[in-house]
């Protein structure tokens, strides 16, 4: 079966077609700027990459572009729509309403909607994408993913706030993690290339990007997570802040002459590593060549990055009273290794040892933990697409 994968912001929307079978990416791409004049990058497997500006009012106009490169005759890998099985569609929250991934149906859509306050960026667009599809393909079986819905195994005392109960009866205010999708592929498919059996392992993945987050899976169920209500809590990331004292709130308000729109756009967008570096970049490959030129800034952005990220990993470890392997994924847990370096050297107390030279390297999944290391380290590249894919295979 061949499965479209469907990513849908608010002006964007990426997708892959995969072969379920081989799991092989036939096709993949990006449609930006919808609704102001629209542009669609794609690319099938095997060959050249084309970029083309068409208009795109909507996201229905971008749907239909996509299945148009899908179907063309010259470049295209399909001959129509009849062999697309399924279309697989990220969805960023379901708040408690979904623990697992879903065909959808219109009561689907009703809970989805209801979760939008929860995720007022995201869920209205992907949701938007939902749409845009039924309507030009509406006899193709369709599934929600849930970025949400893999930490919603979290038990009581890890999900809830030292907030008024009633917040969480009236309004949903408690943790919820993100990265889910992520964090499920990659804790499943490092226990299959340690082989740890999964049902008996407690597992740490850190998936470490602009946006990152950390959890703590035991017996292939997630007990913790790092970030909570929104994608704000946590790690410090690109831009975003990460765990602070909710005081500094208004205590900014008061001195920088702010309304709580214009700080949470400074927690967001203007602080993480970015904000360290006193706005010198927020890509930690940018951020490791100033460091390596004698950067004050650029070095305490990654040294307080690395901290938070070791700090979250003992946490879990005694939240699972052990931890069995450790799990790096995503573009800095991939890509980085003064990062997985730094990590590491606050973690020898677990018994962590690093294999510096393996460290060192790029490629798949590799182990990056020496033989006599008490806890099993490796870098497991993320595949969300692939995962959502297996996802929609499994239920249509």
């Amino acid at each position: 079966m061949n499965v479209l994968v469907i990513n849908c912001g608010s002006s964007s929307l990426k997708f892959q077609l995969i072969n379920s079978e081989s799991e092989e990416v036939l096709a993949k791409g990006l449609c930006e700027r919808i609704g102001i004049d629209g542009r669609l990058t794609y690319q099938p497997a095997g060959g050249d990459k084309a970029v083309s500006e068409k208009a795109m009012p909507t996201h229905t106009e971008a749907i239909q572009f996509v299945i148009d490169a899908l179907t063309d005759a010259e470049t295209g890998v399909v001959k129509s729509l009849d062999e697309i099985g399924a279309v697989g569609h990220r969805v960023v929250h379901g708040g408690e309403k979904f623990a697992s991934s879903v065909v959808i149906t219109e009561d689907v859509l009703k809970a989805i909607e209801e979760c939008n306050d929860l995720a007022p960026l995201h869920n209205p667009a992907n949701l938007i994408g939902i749409n845009a599809c039924q309507k030009l393909m509406p006899n193709t079986p369709m599934v929600a993913v849930f970025d949400t819905a893999f930490h919603q195994t979290m038990p009581e005392k890890a999900y809830l706030y030292g907030l008024p109960y009633e917040y969480y009866e009236k309004y949903g205010v408690r943790r919820y993690g993100f990265h889910g999708t992520s964090h499920s592929f990659v804790s499943k498919h490092a226990a299959e290339f340690l082989g740890l059996d999964l049902d008996n392992s407690k597992i740490i993945v850190a998936h470490l990007g602009n946006g990152a987050s950390i959890s703590a899976v035991l017996n292939g169920k997630c007990v913790d997570t790092s970030m909570g209500l929104t994608p704000l809590e946590g790690l410090v990331m690109g831009t975003r802040s990460g765990d602070m004292d909710p005081a500094i709130m208004e205590y900014l308000a008061k001195k920088e002459d702010l309304d709580m729109a214009g700080v949470m756009n400074v927690l967001n967008k203007k602080s993480g590593v970015f904000g360290l570096s006193k706005g010198l970049s927020s890509d930690f490959r940018d951020l490791t060549a100033a460091m390596n030129d004698g950067n004050p800034y650029a070095n305490a952005a990654i040294e307080v990055f690395c901290y938070r990220v070791a700090k979250y990993i003992g946490s879990y470890s005694a939240a699972m009273n052990g931890v069995d392997a450790i799990a790096f994924t995503a573009g800095i847990g991939e890509n980085v290794a003064i990062v997985r370096q730094k990590v590491c050297e606050c973690l020898e107390y677990l018994g962590v040892s690093l294999d510096q030279e393996a460290n060192k390297l790029f490629g798949d999944d590799r182990l990056i933990s020496t033989a006599d290391s008490k806890v099993k380290v490796a870098v497991i590249p993320t595949n969300e697409e692939l995962a959502i894919a297996r996802e929609t295979v499994a239920l249509v």
